[in-house]
């Protein structure tokens, strides 16, 4: 349904450094960067037929962020979302909401955990167990 999803930051250099990290958990490689024709940076992560991208806004305003938006990310694993979780934090990502684990959705059962990036982007880590037969 998607094929890309662009988020802004302040610092392209912080951002870089956090999503490099990040984005190696679920299995994306280092960012591709891009100067555009404004001349602002913009950073490329490629995965499973997919784009996520870091961009200085262009119109020179300071970057921000949605109010009740979130980018998920698919995991493989609980321990990937775990691990993407530990990973986010310790590159300057801030802890959200609950703890990373188990939550009952109307969609069933999800394995979850949320943070912020450091330009404050909500992100969550999910991964959909096996529904039981």
């Amino acid at each position: 349904m998607f094929s890309h999803v662009m988020v802004g930051s302040n610092d392209i250099e912080r951002s870089k450094r956090f999503y490099d990290a990040v984005l190696a958990v679920v299995g994306a490689g280092e960012a591709v960067r891009n100067q555009s024709k404004t001349g602002h940076w913009r950073l490329f992560y490629r995965h499973d037929g997919t784009t996520f991208c870091v961009t200085e806004p262009i119109n020179g305003e300071p970057a921000g962020f949605g109010n009740g938006g979130t980018i998920g990310f698919k995991c493989v694993s609980p321990e990937q979302v775990h691990q993407f979780h530990e990973v986010a934090v310790a590159n300057g990502g801030t802890a959200i909401e609950d703890p990373p684990g188990l939550r009952e959705a109307a969609v069933g059962s999800l394995y979850l955990a949320y943070v912020r990036d450091p330009d404050g982007n909500k992100l969550c880590a999910l991964y959909r167990p096996p529904s039981p037969r």
